[in-house]
């Protein structure tokens, strides 16, 4: 197995780590690497590069040669592909009406040449989760009854990226805990678990948020995982957040208010 990973970061260097522990040749590189050489000798292609500048920069560069390929190809997408579902349900049929073009138009493109597409919502783990927020002061609670989302481990993202390539599946995957939750309620349990004051209860406004922070309190959809679930026999191993918060405290050098001062 040869492994070309485009975008060696927060997960894709554990998605390296998981396929060099099943003894694979791995090559990493970002998005402005030469990778002519390396698609032609890849089994088995990754990219967690998002869109920029109006298009995916991979598949400007590589389109064709990526198309070429017989190697398996995986694409780390966006649940944002889905837009504002007003709390609803979503699964892998609904239509793509998310707010910036570039990323519906990156997960058609990824999926028309073959790719097994896997559509991830917020993404949190070591030293990225809400338990970092708040021992930085970075925390939030904001004042919206009924807004939920949908999340995922790390660790959880690459099993189903293993599971997929093992098998060659193509397709698209929602991959979402078991338990989409108002963000209110991590921040109530990681204060709990840190023995950390609760941030004020504020309204959107109020809380002066950033751009990207206040879009992703604009959105509010429950991601079905169901499918993943049938087709490559996932389970997620931190099936809700409580259970991965609560495993991130435990671990060795986990944060805390003091640690962050």
């Amino acid at each position: 197995m040869r492994l070309l990973l485009f975008g060696p970061g927060y997960v894709g260097r554990r998605i390296a780590a998981a396929f060099e522990a099943e003894g694979a040749a791995v090559f990493a590189i970002g998005r402005d690497g030469d990778a002519t050489a390396l698609i032609g000798a890849a089994t088995h292609i990754v990219s967690t590069v998002a869109p920029e500048a109006g298009a995916d920069q991979i598949l400007r560069r590589h389109g064709a040669a990526l198309a070429a390929s017989p190697a398996w190809k995986g694409y780390l997408s966006s649940t944002g592909v889905y837009g504002d579902c007003a709390g609803a349900w979503v699964d892998e049929g609904a239509p793509l009406r998310g707010r910036r073009a570039e990323r519906n138009a990156a997960d058609r493109a990824w999926q028309a040449i073959g790719a097994c597409v896997f559509r991830l919502p917020g993404i949190y783990g070591p030293g990225r989760s809400i338990l970092d927020r708040i021992a930085s002061g970075a925390a939030h609670r904001i004042d919206l009854p009924g807004q939920v989302f949908s999340r995922v481990h790390v660790d959880d993202i690459v099993d189903a990226v293993a599971l997929a390539a093992r098998t060659m599946e193509a397709g698209v995957f929602n991959l979402g805990d078991d338990l989409p939750a108002p963000q209110n309620a991590l921040v109530e349990l990681g204060c709990a678990l840190l023995g950390a004051p609760l941030p004020p209860l504020q309204s959107l406004a109020d809380a002066r948020l950033s751009p990207a922070a206040r879009a992703f309190y604009e959105e509010n959809r429950r991601v079905a995982n169901g499918k993943a679930k049938r087709l490559l026999g996932w389970r997620p191993r931190h099936p809700d957040y409580r259970c991965g918060l609560r495993a991130l405290r435990g671990a060795t050098g986990a944060v805390s208010p003091a640690a962050s001062r």
